[in-house]
């Protein structure tokens, strides 16, 4: 009995930091952006992660038998996240606080909730779907009652886009769990990071993008920290605490995420809500609430 609650507290304790480094990502990213342009951080933290994971390539020529017909689902996997999913969240992060997109965040077991309903045919009961109502409600009101700050120039169109980005982590969530069924999280993981840096390469030489002039300390080891910490990091004790307990309870953790973004963004980055984001903050987690609770 002991030795398995030893492996539980291990579990919980692996997804608290998972979701500590995770909220991380967003404070780091705006610190990155301070010294970076967008497109230069995103192709930086692919290449870091690509090189962590080059030394795992002999093992996952040995050890992973890629079949055919499931090139076109990595691919779309890999196209949610990171592809599209940093697009919309570095373009996110130009508009609005970390905090605010810490919270949209929030909303991310909901919009799972509801992908797996549609695509993999789960049950959606009605106080799920009233919960998804009452988070969305509350980070719309999160969003309004923003105020165009140097930080957070238009907090409602950058939170608009942190929501697409949620839509596309439902759609890489939904591809993983059904490619995890043949390959590992860490070899679907590393597929990210490859197919991620030859997405974002061409995009450094677009007119829009700013090459660096000089190197910024600061930024760039934010850069290395997406890279290594996040990726490899958070899902490797991400994936350690789903092993040891069902999905659905570690899902629950992902609402951890906001509360640590708003803290780190508060302490580090020195942003602060006002008493009606509070109040709509609040909302979101009501309908997580909601949503988590047995019918």
């Amino acid at each position: 009995m002991s030795t398995r609650m030893s492996s539980l507290a291990w579990a919980y304790a692996g997804l608290v930091l998972a979701m500590l480094i995770w909220a991380s990502s967003f404070v780091a990213l705006k610190l990155a952006f301070r010294g970076y342009d967008p497109m230069v951080v995103i192709f930086g933290r692919m290449l870091v992660a690509s090189i962590c994971f080059a030394p795992f390539v002999p093992r996952f020529r040995t050890s992973t038998s890629l079949l055919r017909k499931d090139l076109r689902p990595l691919l779309f996997m890999a196209l949610c996240e990171p592809c599209l999913y940093f697009i919309f969240e570095a373009r996110a992060l130009e508009l609005t606080s970390a905090s605010q997109a810490g919270m949209i965040s929030a909303i991310l077991p909901l919009t799972v909730a509801i992908g797996a309903r549609v695509v993999l045919g789960e049950v959606l009961s009605a106080q799920t779907m009233v919960g998804f109502g009452v988070a969305i409600a509350g980070a719309c009101w999160l969003s309004i009652a923003g105020r165009p700050s140097v930080e957070a120039p238009n907090p409602a169109l950058g939170n608009f886009l942190e929501f697409l980005a949620m839509v596309c982590a439902t759609g890489y969530i939904i591809s993983l769990k059904r490619l995890s069924a043949r390959y590992s999280p860490f070899f679907l993981t590393a597929v990210q990071a490859f197919v991620g840096g030859v997405f974002f390469f061409p995009f450094l030489f677009l007119p829009a993008t700013v090459m660096p002039e000089k190197f910024d300390l600061i930024p760039a080891m934010a850069i290395v920290y997406l890279g290594a910490m996040v990726t490899l990091g958070a899902y490797g004790l991400y994936n350690y605490g789903v092993s040891r307990i069902p999905v659905s309870r570690a899902s629950v953790f992902i609402n951890l995420i906001p509360v640590f973004t708003v803290i780190m963004g508060a302490l580090i980055l020195g942003e602060r809500f006002s008493f009606y984001q509070y109040m709509a903050s609040g909302l979101v987690f009501i309908g997580i609430y909601l949503s988590q609770r047995d019918g």
